[in-house]
């Protein structure tokens, strides 16, 4: 039974594989899409970007909060996985600090029209925002110990501290385009650097 049970584990890998990265592809497109029209947007808009049909999106997911949530942890498991990639391939901890802080700031763009969204379920919201918290925290945390033993940056910054200050320089860029956000959370990063 335990040989059966295993060859059924082994056959379906591969369609498994192209099902993942299908529906990374859909949320790669519809996370493009909420970006530059809203979460609103049309579901065929999301489709054509993805270049499937309407069915393969309501097959993956059957109302718009499912593929809205889908989104979300998608970008959140994006950006939990870029820390510790700059890190490994930036020059200096802090230039992966920098770049990392860019990637938080379009994923909290995006995420704040995801969030006036996710207000009408609460709990759902509650739930994503520690999601958020607990996989995002940790990474922060761990760029700023690096730059911080390499001397480039102060030691007494905390990460929930730091990623609420750029979310707060966030607030309403996602809706104002005389808003951007990028200088002056750029000029916040570079004040975490030290003075020599």
């Amino acid at each position: 039974m335990n040989g059966s049970g295993e060859d059924a584990e082994q056959v379906p890998r591969p369609k498994r594989t192209d099902a993942r990265r299908n529906k990374e592809t859909l949320l790669d497109a519809a996370a493009a899409v909420f970006v530059m029209s809203g979460v609103e947007a049309p579901v065929r808009d999301i489709a054509a970007k993805a270049g499937v049909g309407m069915g393969t999106i309501y097959r993956h997911f059957p109302t718009r909060a499912d593929l809205i949530i889908a989104v979300y942890r998608h970008q959140v498991e994006a950006c939990a996985e870029a820390g510790p990639a700059l890190l490994a391939t930036s020059a200096t901890p802090y230039a992966a600090l920098e770049q990392w802080i860019n990637l938080f700031v379009d994923f909290l763009v995006t995420k704040h029209g995801l969030a006036s969204v996710l207000q009408s379920d609460n709990a759902g919201f509650e739930t994503l925002h520690s999601y958020f918290l607990d996989r995002l925290v940790p990474v922060c945390t761990r760029l700023l110990d690096a730059a911080a033993a390499s001397g480039e940056i102060r030691s007494d910054l905390e990460a929930y501290a730091l990623m609420r200050g750029v979310g707060n320089l966030c607030i309403g860029a996602d809706n104002d385009p005389r808003y951007d956000a990028r200088p002056l959370v750029g000029l916040l990063v570079a004040g975490l650097r030290r003075t020599h």
